[in-house]
């Protein structure tokens, strides 16, 4: 079993005692944000970008249980604890569509049924701290719960429900970094190393790659950049939008990005249940990859590969950098990350690239120029839905955002999202075109 979790690499090892603690914040971080929904809240209106609560949260235990404690040394699962379990949390095999019409167990079942899953894993953990497979699954599952949980934060958003962090404005003193960074590129090893522990497959392996000389931003767009291109009709303009950003702008009848609407004179922003006045040294939020590539088209920029937003975050002399500031792990210094709202632009200089870029961890998820696809080599790891059936359809987002988990991040990790999915915690930074 071993031999096929990290193709190429050694097999994972970590503390017994970590892993137990990393999977308990995990569950805790889930609980506080899926606190108050229930009632009406369990299953919410059908939306293709949201799943309905109640289905969610018996599927993150149900995926914890499958790759823990029912997955044999043969490939085979034991029989699950809850009877039916696959039919009804499996997301590769139940239709989306189908999950608000499945005879689930109300919340406190499903509530119990997590329960007892986690503490059945903790005392596997406790009985068999040296199984290295069993290390990696409860890995997989302690991320696959990070990833749902931030999910949820966007189901909160799309939503409009409150805020579960009850987050204040933040502001700063500080002028926004302006300009570009100059890199000089070159040779570099794109994609994660098999000594760093736990990677996802679609991060396997580091390849070399040359990349030409390039500028890019010191820090990701702002709202009040943003807020120019809104206020020259870019939205309006067909020359800023390719063929299918055209099309999506015109389908969805977008004049701004979502959750921005004007009234009495002023723009304002929609965070969770509350409406905002925009803060013009944010990060712009909620946008999609069409209307980031309409923006630069609109600045004469472009957005970065996504070879060359890795080599910004991770170039030093002599080394590649885990995290743009270094080897040490993330700090709220350093970056904003598992936190309760983004913070403008200015923050955190303790978290810069070498170059001098801002915030290429955590904040918000950029978008790159990039589709996802396998690196050379590519093998997939045991949970085979992850990567491979998403090669080709969506694009590159990285560095994490506000409700990303500081244990998950990383310079090498990659996330993915159809180019119209402007519900997420993302924006962009941009390069000079030339």
């Amino acid at each position: 079993m071993a031999a096929i979790l990290n193709e190429g690499g050694p097999a994972l090892s970590i503390e017994a005692d970590r892993l137990a603690r990393d999977l308990v914040a995990s569950r805790a971080r889930m609980l506080r944000i899926t606190a108050g929904l229930d009632g009406e809240r369990l299953f919410g209106p059908k939306l293709a970008i949201v799943n309905p609560p109640l289905w969610e949260i018996g599927h993150v235990a149900w995926f914890q249980e499958r790759w823990c404690l029912r997955l044999r040394a043969d490939g085979s699962l034991a029989e699950p604890m809850l009877a039916g379990a696959d039919a009804l949390y499996d997301s590769a095999k139940v239709a989306h569509d189908t999950r608000w019409d499945l005879p689930l167990p109300d919340l406190a079942a499903t509530r119990a049924y997590g329960e007892e899953v986690l503490a059945r894993v903790l005392a596997r953990i406790e009985r068999e701290p040296e199984n290295a497979a069993l290390c990696y699954f409860v890995r997989l599952a302690t991320f696959h719960e990070d990833m749902h949980a931030e999910a949820f934060h966007y189901t909160r958003q799309t939503l409009g429900y409150e805020d579960p962090f009850a987050a204040v404005p933040a502001t700063t003193s500080a002028a926004v970094p302006r300009g570009d960074v100059e890199l000089a590129g070159g040779g570099f090893e794109l994609g994660a190393n098999a000594t760093e522990g736990f990677v996802f497959d679609n991060e396997k392996w580091a390849h070399r790659v040359e990349i030409a000389p390039f500028r890019i931003s010191r820090c990701a767009v702002t709202n009040a950049e943003f807020l120019a291109f809104v206020e020259a009709d870019g939205y309006a303009r067909r020359e800023f939008w390719s063929e299918e950003g055209w099309a999506w702008r015109t389908g969805a009848d977008a004049r701004a990005p979502r959750y921005w609407k004007w009234r009495e004179g002023a723009w304002l922003q929609r965070r969770f249940a509350r409406w905002l006045p925009l803060a013009p040294d944010e990060p712009v939020l909620h946008v999609n990859w069409y209307e980031a590539n309409a923006f630069c088209r609109y600045a004469g920029r472009r957005l970065p590969s996504e070879p060359e937003w890795e080599y910004t975050a991770s170039v030093d002399i002599g080394e590649k950098r885990r995290y743009p500031w270094g080897a040490d792990e993330p700090t709220p210094e350093r970056a904003n990350l598992e936190a309760a709202a983004p913070l403008p632009v200015a923050n955190l200089p303790a978290g810069e690239s070498a170059g001098g870029c801002r915030q290429l961890i955590g904040n918000v998820w950029e978008w790159t120029a990039s589709t996802f696809g396998p690196y050379p080599g590519f093998v997939v790891d045991p949970y085979r839905e992850y990567s491979a059936p998403w090669f080709g359809t969506h694009k590159v987002l990285r560095g994490g955002s506000f409700a990303t988990p500081a244990r998950l991040i990383r310079n090498t990790w990659r996330n993915f999202y159809t180019p119209d999915r402007g519900d997420i915690f993302a924006g962009f930074r941009t390069c000079a075109a030339d």
